[in-house]
């Protein structure tokens, strides 16, 4: 079950929580005792130390998870992905074969787990190694990133470069084996932390959690803010609604049926299907803010809250009938939250408090009406803002005018004027102008397979039908009576 927070975003960014149980996971696979044996194995010409193969993982996997191969497959695939195991046959390629491919267990102090995040001075330095070994042969991306780097950390390239030679160095002096794994090792690190262009990031974490799943909460002793963290977690756990797959269902029934006729796929678009017939006309009916909208558009806002306030025409006849009633500084303010979420990053602090001073500010010019918990969350948000700083003081604004306003609405003269006004448009049949993927009419015909059984069962009822012996003699009689009676050519 998930409950949005009302301070999403303001506090953690941690690692993936799920990725500690994989880390147990790893130290028992490699138990001496009872995870997978480390070998020795050839590799051209070089032995490698400690390496296992596709296969073992994989079965070991499967005793040890009582999952079947497909599953286990995928989960060592994951394991590969995610850097707790790297291969040793194909470096570039972190995906798990269950054959006799070779790989290595990563270095835990390597692994996602860690609270420290790949440096862009390593990547460089790494980068910068790479360019000397290879004479400058890089891939295009690392190019790029090497270029990109060089501008960013101008001020200590120098230092990245000793770096790289040191290390370059001290790589030439180890044993052809260790030195071999160590650069498919540290490789496999920056394909996962510095993902190629076309590769799944498996390290990506989207958007910023609210607590933190690695911290350790056993010894921990919790603070005020955090006990009320909670309750409010819990409260809003509570009042989250709860129904049965049969109500749920009942309820996608219902959606669909009342959205069928604005379906432009099932119902088809009025006065016509603009690409095939290349007529703008349905394009100028529902331009963002015509004159005067369609009667199925303005039918629509009447579904739900969120058609209405989703559609710019319907904000704009919305917003009319605000004024009349003193609250247009509600609409106001939330079309000033989605401008500040969708809006450019470098603007994010000044639109900010711009819309402090403006809705929210003691004295402001269009105040608005929020409960004090909200606007205490939102002021200490304020402290550092962001694109989202404002979600809970929206949040309760739209609830406001969902609740409130949208039932006065419906029932309102700025409504019915709309809908009494509102255009139908009439449907028009033009020719295609070119059109090479319309639907054609074809004339339907039957499949060969029932046309087969139908001769099949007209051939069977032939034969069940009873033959009158005594009518198949009096047509022979008839047909020699008749050759007897012609006379004989001449």
């Amino acid at each position: 079950m998930t409950v949005t927070r009302l301070d999403q975003g303001q506090r953690y960014r941690p690692r993936m929580a799920f990725l500690k149980k994989v880390e147990a996971l790893m130290m028992e696979m490699q138990n001496p005792d009872t995870g997978i044996k480390t070998q020795t194995q050839t590799l051209t010409i070089t032995s490698i130390p400690h390496a296992v193969a596709g296969n073992d993982i994989v079965q070991w996997i499967l005793q040890r998870l009582q999952i079947d191969q497909e599953e286990a497959l995928h989960l060592g695939d994951q394991f590969v992905k995610y850097g707790y195991i790297y291969p040793l046959l194909e470096p570039k390629n972190l995906t798990l074969k269950p054959d006799g491919s070779l790989y290595r267990f990563q270095t835990p102090y390597f692994w996602p787990v860690q609270s420290w995040s790949a440096d862009d001075t390593d990547y460089a330095i790494y980068l910068a190694k790479k360019n000397i070994k290879r004479k400058g042969i890089l891939e295009e991306y690392e190019k790029e990133h090497y270029y990109m780097l060089n501008q960013k950390i101008n001020y200590k390239w120098d230092f990245v470069i000793m770096q790289a030679k040191e290390q370059y160095k001290a790589g030439k002096e180890r044993k052809k084996e260790d030195r071999y794994a160590l650069d498919c090792q540290e490789r496999a690190y920056w394909l996962v932390n510095r993902a190629p262009p076309g590769m799944i990031d498996a390290l990506e974490y989207g958007i910023d959690r609210v607590t933190d799943p690695n911290e350790n909460k056993v010894n921990q002793k919790k603070t005020m803010d955090a006990y009320r963290r909670d309750i409010m977690y819990y409260q809003q756990a509570i009042m989250k609604p709860r129904v049965k797959s049969s109500v749920s269902l009942g309820g996608l029934v219902k959606y669909s049926e009342q959205f069928l006729s604005n379906d432009p796929f099932v119902s088809g678009c009025l006065p016509s299907n603009p690409w095939i017939t290349d007529d703008p006309e349905f394009w100028d009916l529902n331009a963002k803010l015509v004159e005067v909208p369609t009667r199925m558009r303005v039918e629509r806002w009447a579904f739900n809250f969120s058609e209405l306030i989703r559609d710019p025409k319907g904000r704009q006849n919305f917003q009319i009938f605000l004024k009349k009633e003193f609250s247009g500084e509600n609409l106001g303010f939330w079309e000033a939250c989605e401008d500040l979420k969708y809006g450019d990053q470098s603007k994010v602090k000044e639109k900010a408090e711009e819309i402090y001073k403006l809705f929210l500010a003691p004295g402001a010019r269009r105040w608005i009406n929020i409960d004090g918990t909200t606007m205490g969350i939102t002021v200490k948000g304020l402290k550092h803002p962001h694109r989202y700083v404002l979600d809970a003081a929206q949040t309760h604004i739209y609830m406001l005018m969902k609740k409130d306003s949208y039932g006065r609405y419906l029932k309102s003269p700025v409504y019915k004027e709309m809908l009494a006004k509102a255009v139908v448009p009439r449907e028009t049949v033009k020719k295609s102008s070119g059109f090479p993927f319309g639907r054609r009419q074809l004339p339907s015909s039957p499949s060969p397979v029932i046309l087969r059984q139908l001769e099949e069962e007209a051939k069977a009822r032939e034969a069940a039908t009873t033959v009158d012996i005594t009518q198949v003699m009096s047509k022979l009689d008839r047909r020699s009576q008749l050759k007897k009676e012609q006379p004989p050519p001449k």
